[in-house]
């Protein structure tokens, strides 16, 4: 089972977007995939049509022990099921301040689905605290989605401060998975020099592919749909399908 946490500090730079449709296309290649919201604004499940309010059994629930039922759910895509979020994961940090192992939870939670999936993706909070180190201490490898715009590179820094943090005291097999950028608008001179300084900085780290900034995959979630049923013939559907088959790729030559 390979486990990958999509992680960045900055909001709106397409983590969830990325986790939803990276997921449904690696689902539509035959792999059993099971995305994990551990971000409390429940996205990804609202994203993939699920009432994330009315939600009963969701990640909190399983991570704080009141509830050992998977809360895996399916999803209307074959092979793609989501563990959800809500509000109520807000609480997390304060109930487990006092545990000693509190940035292992989601860890250990996950051994028990260990036989169950192919990939896991994580969807982590637009922050570094105790969730996204809970996913980063559970991941495999971290992929981080990078918005073409002039403040891409800022607080990289930190997120990848962390990273290495993680890796040193708490996650010694954490990789980077890759750095995929996103919202890129070919019209502009300025999202072309983010693509040119990205890759200088980060080399073979970068995936080929681009996610433009794409109508299409802003309306998707509000249908409760990845790009993949809601518009596969965009120009977002067709990135998303290209890193899919990337990622498997790289999974394959690492084999």
């Amino acid at each position: 089972m390979k486990v990958v946490a999509l992680a960045n500090q900055k909001g709106g730079v397409g983590k969830t977007t990325t986790t939803i449709n990276l997921g449904a296309y690696l689902a539509n290649e035959g792999q059993r995939v099971l995305i994990i919201d551990i971000d409390p604004q429940g996205n990804a499940g609202s994203g993939l049509g699920l009432n994330i309010a009315e939600a009963k059994n969701t990640i909190y629930h399983w991570l704080i022990g009141t509830d050992d039922t998977s809360p895996a759910q399916p999803t209307n895509q074959p092979n793609l099921k989501i563990i959800p979020a809500n509000i109520d994961l807000s609480g997390f940090e304060i109930d487990v301040r006092d545990n000693a192992n509190r940035d292992f939870v989601l860890k250990d939670r996950l051994k028990t689905l260990a036989n169950d999936f192919d990939f896991v993706l994580i969807d982590c909070p637009p922050s570094l605290g105790i969730l996204t180190i809970n996913a980063l201490t559970a991941a495999n490898s971290v992929l981080i989605p990078l918005q073409c715009e002039y403040f891409a590179l800022e607080g990289l820094t930190q997120l990848l401060r962390i990273i290495n943090l993680v890796r040193t005291k708490l996650n010694t097999a954490l990789e980077i998975e890759g750095v995929l950028l996103t919202m890129f608008d070919a019209r502009t001179r300025l999202a072309s020099q983010v693509v040119q300084d990205v890759r200088e900085h980060f080399k073979k780290q970068v995936y080929d592919v681009i996610i433009p900034r794409n109508v299409k995959l802003s309306e998707a979630p509000s249908f409760g749909q990845p790009i993949s049923v809601y518009d596969p013939q965009s120009t977002g559907a067709i990135a998303y399908k290209t890193l899919a088959k990337d990622l498997l790729s790289r999974q394959k030559v690492a084999v």
